[in-house]
């Protein structure tokens, strides 16, 4: 893999997702897969002007023998240095960059009971202080290819090859093949446009019908707003790119108002657990009901996790032509396969998405119909026969999509 190419992504990561500040902390938290890549992010973060940048190392096995050999009361404390390593972020707001690299299937073992015991057990001391961020500071998921991941997308290839496979189309779906800089500027133009559109339709309700069974409406918040690409910071103004890759147009429908079932058309990693085959019902606004060929007791799991985790935080229309799609690759990675079909998200929703924002409490933006929940947890419905229909505050009814495409 070109190296040149390599160092452009860690740029695009550093200023055009974490859009990194002069004098600015920053917070990487990566796999042990790809150190080299690791250490080249942290040069470009300080490039871009960090004060400081820390790297948080995560190991799959490492995980697997805590969760086994602790108990659940054990894993669900939140030592005293540990709250005061997240109040010290809360306060200095630091850029936080997520790189994803794990194998899909490497927590298949887990005892995901206990482990989601813990984190319900964790939930209340970690809540609050992370409430208090939201909005406040910029974040970007992005990804690097894992020998163990890149295997399981490329199981025909050796490793060295499906790691070299798996890199090319990480920087082609993140547009990080040529001027990533440039690319991503007339991208977020273009998905501002279409949002401009949406949310001049002012619609009041999502209607989605597929071949595959899905039959299914949703409601929305009459103050929320469509959102894509970059999004801005609470007080700076400072632009970001949450995700890398990134082809969805989303926003947080009401709380409570969702009816009808929806057939997943992508696996769901969850938790470093396959998910396939699953169909979820809503009835009252809640999951009523779940069905999953692999995975089901870790789907029941998730949509247990609390109250809201059985309701929809996000809403997210992404055209079935779209790169990630159009690559022909299964990644078996939340982050790309979101990207290639339309998706909704069990779990909490986003603020943000309620227009002027900044005017309103989070409890205020709750009040108005965001979800509240612990989890956020996209799961993927888009096909191509998939219709989607709004309905405006008029009644009129206006075709968003049409045979899984944008209808505008």
């Amino acid at each position: 893999m070109d190296a040149e190419k390599i160092r452009s992504y860690a740029e695009l990561i550093a200023r055009v997702g974490a859009n990194v500040q002069p004098g600015q902390d920053v917070v990487i938290s990566a796999e042990l897969d790809r150190p080299e890549f690791v250490e080249m992010l942290v040069r470009e973060c300080y490039e871009a002007g960090a004060a400081q940048v820390r790297v948080e190392w995560n190991y799959q096995p490492l995980r697997l023998m805590h969760v086994k050999y602790q108990t659940v009361e054990r894993l669900g404390e939140v030592p005293e240095w540990e709250k005061q390593k997240l109040l010290e972020r809360a306060e200095k707001l630091p850029a936080m960059i997520y790189l994803e690299s794990a194998d899909p299937s490497g927590l298949d073992s887990l005892d995901q009971d206990k482990w989601g015991r813990s984190l319900q057990l964790r939930w209340p001391v970690i809540k609050p202080i992370r409430d208090s961020m939201e909005n406040k500071y910029q974040w970007c998921i992005a990804a690097v290819p894992g020998s163990k991941w890149a295997k399981k997308v490329f199981p025909g290839l050796s490793e060295d090859e499906a790691v070299e496979k798996l890199w090319e189309a990480i920087l082609y779906t993140s547009r990080a093949d040529s001027d990533g800089v440039s690319a991503w500027r007339e991208h977020n133009a273009d998905l501002k446009r279409r949002c401009e559109y949406l949310n001049s339709l002012k619609l009041r309700r999502l209607y989605y019908k597929s071949s595959n069974g899905t039959d299914f409406s949703v409601g929305l918040i009459p103050q929320a707003q469509f959102l894509a690409g970059a999004e801005t910071v609470l007080g700076s103004g400072v632009e970001y790119n949450p995700n890398i890759p990134s082809e969805e147009v989303f926003t947080s429908p009401m709380r409570g108002d969702a009816q009808g079932i929806v057939y997943s058309t992508r696996p769901l990693s969850y938790r470093g657990t396959m998910i396939e085959n699953f169909s979820i019902r809503f009835e009252n606004g809640a999951v009523s009901e779940v069905h999953a060929e692999k995975g089901e007791e870790v789907l029941r799991s998730l949509v247990n996790m609390d109250e809201g985790s059985k309701m929809l935080g996000e809403c997210a229309l992404v055209p079935y032509d779209s790169p990630i799609r159009n690559s022909g690759i299964m990644f078996f990675n939340t982050l790309f396969d979101e990207n290639a079909a339309c998706h909704l998200a069990l779990g909490d929703g986003f603020t943000g998405c309620i227009k002027d924002y900044e005017n309103y409490t989070l409890e205020q933006c709750r009040e108005m119909g965001i979800n509240n929940s612990m989890v956020h947890e996209d799961f993927m419905i888009g096909s191509a026969d998939l219709d989607i229909f709004g309905e405006t505050q008029d009644g009129e009814r206006v075709q968003i999509f049409k045979n899984g495409n944008w209808a505008f």
